[in-house]
């Protein structure tokens, strides 16, 4: 059973949130990092060469389910789940999505989580530490390739973070090793099929500081930078609904409507409550959804909601059919 929260950010209280606005600032490069980045995405190309060449196709398969794990150990996890507290999960959930997560391996779930709460409490401004404002490379990978900032390191510093961390070589060794054991895989395809999964993940979420922060339609709240992009949701499992996350990050559904067919992650959390392992599920009310929408966004209301008659399918159906409208144009 998911629990509606009522309460709707007024501006006033929005504007507590805002950090200093970003300025001119010279770039300290990390080059190790920049060393370790560029050999993860060439690895990456030459994986996704030998997948047409030499791989087996159950290495392929294997590879691509990994990534579904891995996103949904993100998404349901790190984020909905550790940063945003969105809803509960009793301990067999938190082992499991503790494991995904790993299979992801961004950081520790410490380190993803207190980001993650900058990103929100700062958000687009110095203290947060993939600052849209800076540009696409920077809030999609650039942040990672030079020293933090230190508005993000002192606001860092004060963030509460409770998460248990699970770091361990199941990025890396075991899906190289198990292709090798049980179907005679070669170390070169397997090794290099797992960073092209790897890479994969990490751009995908990435897309989310990134594209969703450029891109797209804001009728939740106009006066921020991130967007509803529905190619992000697709490919994040339902992350790119990112203006209505921004508006109200408590509702585990992180999107208006639930969107089951391009929120694979709520779909996942809907699953898991069902046979009880996640619970008190947080949403936002319809009405408070309509108040914001009108005080605060952009004008891009779905057709017909205020329509008593329309049924929720409807309503998701017409998801689809607006994003169509807006590709178009």
């Amino acid at each position: 059973m998911a629990t509606r929260i009522e309460h709707d950010i007024t501006e006033e209280e929005n504007n507590k949130l805002k950090g200093p606005q970003a300025g001119p600032r010279v770039f300290q490069i990390v080059y190790r990092n920049l060393v370790v980045f560029a050999y993860w995405h060439l690895a990456a190309i030459y994986g996704l060469y030998l997948c047409f060449t030499s791989a087996k196709f159950a290495t392929i398969i294997f590879g691509f389910t990994l990534y579904v794990l891995a996103e949904i150990g993100v998404t349901a996890g790190a984020h909905r789940l550790w940063s945003h507290k969105t809803y509960k999960a009793k301990l067999p959930l938190q082992i499991l999505l503790m494991v995904m997560n790993t299979v992801a391996f961004q950081n520790s779930i410490i380190d993803w989580v207190r980001d993650h709460r900058l990103h929100h409490k700062y958000s687009d401004t110095d203290a947060d530490p993939h600052n849209a404002t800076r540009g696409f490379f920077y809030s999609h990978v650039g942040w990672l390739l030079v020293r933090k900032h230190e508005e993000v390191k002192k606001k860092g510093k004060v963030m509460d973070i409770y998460a248990i961390p699970f770091i361990g070589a199941v990025c890396f060794v075991l899906p190289t090793v198990i292709p090798m054991y049980f179907w005679s895989e070669t170390l070169k395809n397997a090794w290099h099929i797992t960073m092209l999964r790897y890479v994969m993940n990490l751009n995908v979420t990435f897309l989310v500081n990134s594209a969703a922060h450029l891109w797209g339609y804001k009728p939740y709240d106009k006066s921020i930078l991130p967007a509803q992009n529905i190619t992000v949701s697709v490919a994040t499992f339902g992350e790119g609904f990112h203006n209505y996350h921004h508006a109200f990050p408590w509702d585990y559904r992180t999107a208006e409507l639930g969107n089951q067919y391009l929120n694979l992650t709520a779909v996942f959390i809907d699953f898991f409550a069902m046979i009880g392992w996640a619970y008190d599920l947080k949403t936002v009310s319809e009405d408070t959804i309509k108040r914001r929408k009108e005080r605060t966004g952009d004008g891009t209301n779905l057709w017909g909601w205020d329509d008593k008659d329309l049924s929720r399918e409807d309503k998701e159906g017409a998801v689809v059919l607006y994003a169509e409208v807006i590709k178009e144009e």
